[in-house]
This record gives C-alpha cells, structure tokens and sequence, in this order.
C-alpha cells in the first residue's frame, strides 16, 4: 500500500507539471522578432486555438503569445532603436583604403607536356625485298636522305628494256621521217603521185607515236627504279620500327619512322574562366622538368571543352632547331594574355553578397556600394582582381558589418 501510494503521488505531480507546462510558451529561435513562438498546449493539439488551449486562456493561465507585428525583424537592433526611439543612432563606422589601378600583364600558368609536331612513317611505294637500311635508330636526318634500298634487280632490267624499246621507235621515227620527206621531193618533181602521201604521212604519226610511248615507258621504268630508293620527306631523328636488311616490305609498309622535333608542340589545357583571354598568337614561356626553358607562341585553341576537366585543350609551338626538348617531357607553360588595369588588394577585403558573388565593398559618396571583381592573381603581397574603377575607395576593416547601399562613417587609412 505504502508504494502505491508513492506511486500515486508521484504521477499526480507528473500531471500537475505537465499542466503547468500546457500553459506556457514553445519558441523556435532564429525565425527573427514575434515569430516561432506557439504555445505548448496548441503544439500538443497540433492545432491553434484548439479546445484545451481554449479553455486554459479562458481561465486565464494560458501565457500570452500574442506576434508584435509591429517589429520588422529585416532592421539591425540600432535602426529599431532609432524607429522607437525617433533619435538618431550613429553610422556605423568602417576603414577604407583607395587604391588606383596599375597596368598588370595578365599571365595564365598551364602544366602539360612537349609533343613531337609529326611523327611520319616513310613507307614504301612498291614491294619488294630489303638490300640496305642506311640509318639506325636515334640518327637525325634530313630532307632527302636515303633510308633504305629495295633489290633493283628486275626494275634496273626494266629501265634498259625501255631504253632500248625508246631507241627502236626513235630509229623509226627517223626511217619514217626521210621517208616523208623523200616522198614530198618527189611529189614537187612530179615523179610521185598526189595519193602517195598519204601512206608516208601515216607512217610518220605513227612513228611519233611509238617514241612518245616509249618515253614513256622510261619515265615508268625509272619511276619504278626510284621507288627502291625511300627517302625521307621530313626532317627529324628516326624512331622504331626500323626495317631490317632481308625483309620483304610490301608496299605502304614503313621502312622507318621519323618523330619531326623541330618545331616542337606544347600540349596543355586552358581553364574555362581564362579561356576568354585566350588567342592564337599570344607569346609563351615553357619550362621543362629538366630545366630547359623556351620561348614559343599559341597555334591553337580548341573550340569545345574536355568534359572531365572543362578545360580547353590548346598548343604552343616551339622552335627545337638543336632536338635537345624530347617528347613527352613535362613541362609548364606562362602564357602571356595581355595588358589589363588591375588593383592589388589584401586578401582580407573580398567578402560576398547576399548571391555569393565575389567582390569588394567601396564607399562612394558615404554610402556603401558592393563592386563584383574577378581575380587575376594571388601573391603574397596580395591578390590582383579586375573589375574596379580606375581609382577606388575599399573598406579594409567592417566589411563584415554593413550592406549594400547602407550610410556609413568611412575613415580613410590610406598611406600618404
């Protein structure tokens, strides 16, 4: 008996306290002045003004939630007071710097890698088997050097056939053409008839004809002579594969490859908010890992973007007169974008409004005013943005504090 009646006691003050707790205040904060606030017994009914929370404020024990609406929680604690109030608070004080605006070279930094301009397969344009390969790999070699040789054999059998067959019409040619003329003679004596020209000027035509076709056949023989010899069509430094001696190498097969090093091509990529800069022609400096460095200029700029990187993908060329830049290598490019009238900020005074844009705020006839900027460069002596009048007044301490377009007490700390 004696613990039901402990039991008892304690669930009455349970009821009691949660009585007691119907009849207060629920408030949600960070929804600003008047607002958030609900009673507990609505929130227990799930429901305003519903049957319990009526009763207890018509016995007076409800707690008054009424919203004062006549607080515009938008105002800072000090307009408020100065709409009570009707007195003036003071502007809110901040520190401003002027800053003028100083040609800057607007330079883009882009990593990637040296690439030979060509790489050129010199292949053969008739089949047959390899007599000499006269180079070895890693040798440089220029326009017209010899690379392989083919067996010349028949196609040299072939050249002194159609000399011969050449030789034989221009005889004919010859035989036909006294024929012609004696025959024309003759004509004028009127010891030859009229018709009998026709017969030796038939002759004639078709002794020229034999001669242009055999020269022909010449032309074809040596042509196909040459076509043993393969030679190089580029310069540059011959790379595998490299035929060996003995192979038969069927026609449109490479004899060797020849990687083109002079000019040589910097491979990199432009970021998409730089590639506005960006134009063929503009000057480069590229440094490899191996500390060569090289002055080269913008062939090309890619029209779309890489969809993994969105970036632009793009080419310096660079003169390699000597081959000493190999291909492959990693290197860095500067691209030089151009002049531009930029300010150097500390980096202390960007800050965002209210969509997240990036910029600076400025003072400007005692008013603040947010400028968006773009950033140039980051330094350590600060940070070079574009996007600011020539000459301008920046808030370097209380940024934080005030908005766009709100009054301020602006002091200027500007170094004389």
């Amino acid at each position: 008996m004696r613990a039901l009646f402990s039991y008892g006691i304690a669930f009455l003050i349970l009821i009691l306290a949660g009585a007691w707790l119907a009849t207060g205040t629920l408030v949600m904060g960070g929804n600003g002045p008047g607002e958030g606030e609900r009673p507990i017994a609505s929130v227990l009914e799930g429901e305003d003004h519903g049957p319990i929370a009526t009763q207890l404020a018509e016995a007076g024990v409800l707690a008054d939630h009424e919203k004062d609406d006549s607080i515009d929680p938008t105002l800072t604690i000090a307009q408020r007071n100065e709409a009570e109030n009707g007195a003036s608070t003071g502007l809110q004080s901040v520190r401003t710097t002027t800053y003028v605006a100083q040609p800057y070279a607007i330079e883009v930094s882009l990593r990637g890698r040296t690439e030979a301009k060509a790489s050129v397969g010199a292949v053969a344009e008739t089949s047959g088997i390899i007599d000499t390969v006269h180079v070895t790999k890693g040798q440089e070699v220029a326009i017209g050097d010899l690379l392989c040789t083919l067996d010349q054999g028949t196609r040299a059998a072939a050249v002194a056939q159609a000399k011969a067959g050449l030789a034989q019409a221009e005889a004919s040619l010859s035989q036909a053409q006294a024929d012609f003329d004696t025959n024309a003679e003759l004509r004028s004596k009127g010891l030859a008839s009229a018709n009998s020209a026709r017969g030796v000027e038939v002759a004639l035509t078709a002794a020229q004809a034999g001669v242009t076709s055999a020269e022909a056949n010449v032309e074809n023989a040596e042509a196909e002579f040459d076509r043993t010899e393969i030679k190089a069509k580029v310069a540059g430094i011959v790379q595998a594969p490299l035929a060996v001696a003995g192979a038969m190498l069927p026609q449109g097969q490479p004899c060797a490859t020849i990687v083109q090093l002079d000019p040589m091509l910097f491979i990199g990529q432009v970021p998409e908010a730089r590639v506005g800069l960006a134009k063929l022609g503009l000057d480069a400096v590229i440094t490899t890992v191996t500390g060569q460095e090289v002055k080269g200029k913008v062939t090309f700029i890619a029209a779309t973007a890489d969809p993994a990187t969105r970036s632009f993908p793009a080419e310096i060329e660079l003169p390699n007169p000597d081959g000493s830049i190999r291909d492959g290598i990693t290197a860095t490019a500067v691209v030089n974008m151009g002049v531009a009238p930029a300010h150097l900020i500390p980096q202390s005074s960007l800050t965002l409004d209210a969509d997240g844009v990036l910029g600076v705020s400025t003072v400007e006839d005692g008013a603040v005013k947010f400028v968006p900027i773009e950033i140039a460069s980051d330094t350590r002596d600060g940070v070079w943005v574009l996007g600011l009048p020539v000459a301008v007044d920046v808030i370097v301490i209380g940024q934080e504090y005030v908005t766009d377009g709100q009054a301020v007490d602006a002091t200027n700390v500007t170094a004389s």
